[in-house]
């Protein structure tokens, strides 16, 4: 196991590479930020945006991916204010939302007024599907996650709306085998965040190919059909989770601390919609010796708000925590107890990296050493 001499984040995330200093791509992907024209990429999008706009008449010219985040605040803000395109916006719903993700919500709907297309995943497939995946690989929100990346492209060919915009490119943001630098969200699919299982390992007497139509990612001869084009809005700007933040905040976004201070990670903006969603960010801990903590933190080091040292003692605080609430909403939802979801966690945990001290799996000290000293594990 190794650390990035920079950030925080180990070479055990899936994909993640480092160069010969001990470097991660992550942080070296930021760094060519310098050397990127920020204004022509966004000339790119006005003209991607003129080419669409007003395409389908009177009908909506693009879909928007959205949860009730900041993040969604800045690409409809984007694509409707300073673009003056006319999006369809369509989201996953939730199965536990906070009384503020709600509230986000509703205020994202009024103050840009758009329509929203949301799709409530069937509960009942939901909860076995969740429970299947926690036992599988400790990827319980896989059904949640490949709804998201296949029902938008879905509804572009079933409503002619070729244009669809996403986020973020995870892998080339964060870290990931998807090292490339695109607009094309086309293969976002394959960034490992739904890595490919086979149908046989979900379907069973109860669960049938029908049940999961809406994760059925459309094949490459109907998207060359539909001439569809998903993007990514961060291959046209610099993409800043905390100033799109500070800028949803400008038009009504609230943070979480007035509901819910979420023990374990250091922010209140991210990903706060959700309840027990959450469980799955912190389920890489016990495999990778990493979660959103560490997430976080590393991007927090790259756009200088926190050092690497302040960063690694809060590593070192926080990462083995998972917040009660979470927790408790999760094993409610898929039908199982604490304990039970104790034992699951136990048979996925690295005891290569990780011991147990006072109950919890923990990272080793001589991981920790690693951590500090940005290097390898000995």
């Amino acid at each position: 196991m190794q650390y990035c001499k920079k950030c925080v984040m180990p070479d055990t995330r899936p994909g993640i590479r480092f160069n010969q200093k001990g470097v991660c791509y992550s942080c070296l992907n930021y760094e060519k930020r310098q050397e990127i024209n920020w204004k022509a990429r966004y000339k790119e999008l006005e003209k991607l945006a003129g080419k669409y706009r007003g395409s389908n008449g009177d009908y909506y010219d693009c879909i928007i991916t959205v949860s009730a985040g900041k993040d969604s605040y800045y690409q409809v803000y984007t694509m409707k204010e300073r673009l003056g395109m006319n999006p369809l916006l369509i989201n996953i719903d939730n199965w536990g939302w906070t009384q503020t993700g709600r509230q986000n919500l509703k205020n994202m709907l009024e103050v840009f007024g758009c329509d929203l297309l949301s799709l409530n995943l069937n509960r009942k497939v939901a909860k076995k599907m969740l429970k299947k995946g926690l036992e599988h690989q400790l990827i319980p929100t896989w059904y949640w996650d490949r709804a998201v990346y296949s029902y938008p492209l879905q509804m572009a060919i079933k409503l002619n709306i070729p244009l669809i915009v996403y986020g973020e490119n995870i892998n080339y943001e964060y870290g990931g085998g998807q090292i490339k630098e695109t607009d094309s969200a086309l293969e976002q699919i394959n960034n490992n965040v739904v890595k490919e299982i086979s149908w046989n390992v979900w379907l069973d007497k109860d669960i049938k190919m029908k049940d999961l139509s809406p994760l059925i990612y459309p094949s490459l001869k109907e998207i060359k059909k539909a001439k569809l084009r998903p993007i990514y809005l961060s291959y046209f700007e610099p993409w800043d989770g905390y100033k799109h933040f500070q800028l949803a905040k400008k038009l009504g976004f609230k943070s979480l601390e007035k509901e819910w201070v979420r023990k374990g990670l250091p922010e209140s903006y991210e990903q706060i919609d959700t309840v027990g969603y959450n469980v799955h960010s912190w389920l890489k801990f016990p495999k990778f010796g990493h979660q959103h903590n560490t997430d976080m933190l590393s991007q927090w080091i790259r756009t200088k708000r926190i050092s690497r040292k302040k960063a690694v003692e809060l590593v070192k605080k926080n990462e083995h925590i998972l917040d009660r609430r979470m927790l408790k909403d999760f094993v409610e939802f898929i039908g199982i107890t604490e304990k039970k979801f104790w034992s699951i966690v136990d048979k996925f945990a690295n005891k290569n990296i990780l011991g147990k001290k006072q109950g919890m799996w923990r990272l080793k000290p001589a991981v920790i050493t690693a951590l500090e000293k940005g290097g390898k594990v000995k």
